[in-house]
């Protein structure tokens, strides 16, 4: 069964900085690709940022150019650097992995998610 567990997340005044790691842990035959979402209070689940299994990345147009998206295969982890916070970025945020037994990423799939991590940007 596939586990991610994020941390990292914390209290920070606008135009700080934080990053965020998400740890993977259990067996997957084929990882397709790796999520970063974030939900405010009162507020649906939103995507922020994608990276594929060859290191493409996409951004929300809300944090491109402030968040960056990165993972270490190695470590089986996830990263998203958090810099030139806004109020408007607190949130509790969500990392996100797809996978599957090996067949078309774009065809099927399954996702595991992390329980969350809270951040939170005061003026």
């Amino acid at each position: 069964q596939v586990q991610l567990v994020e941390s990292g997340g914390g209290s920070v005044q606008a135009g700080g900085s934080l990053k965020l790691s998400c740890v993977v842990s259990g067996y997957i035959f084929k990882r397709c690709g790796m999520h970063w979402y974030r939900q405010a209070a009162g507020k649906e689940r939103e995507w922020v940022s994608s990276i594929n299994s060859g290191d493409t990345t996409t951004y929300a147009d809300s944090v491109k150019g402030r968040f960056t998206i990165s993972q270490d295969n190695a470590k089986n982890a996830l990263y998203l650097q958090m810099n030139s916070l806004k109020t408007e970025d607190t949130a509790v945020y969500y990392c996100a992995e797809d996978y599957n037994d090996g067949g078309v990423c774009s065809i099927s799939v399954a996702r595991s998610w992390g329980q969350g991590t809270q951040v939170t940007v005061s003026s």
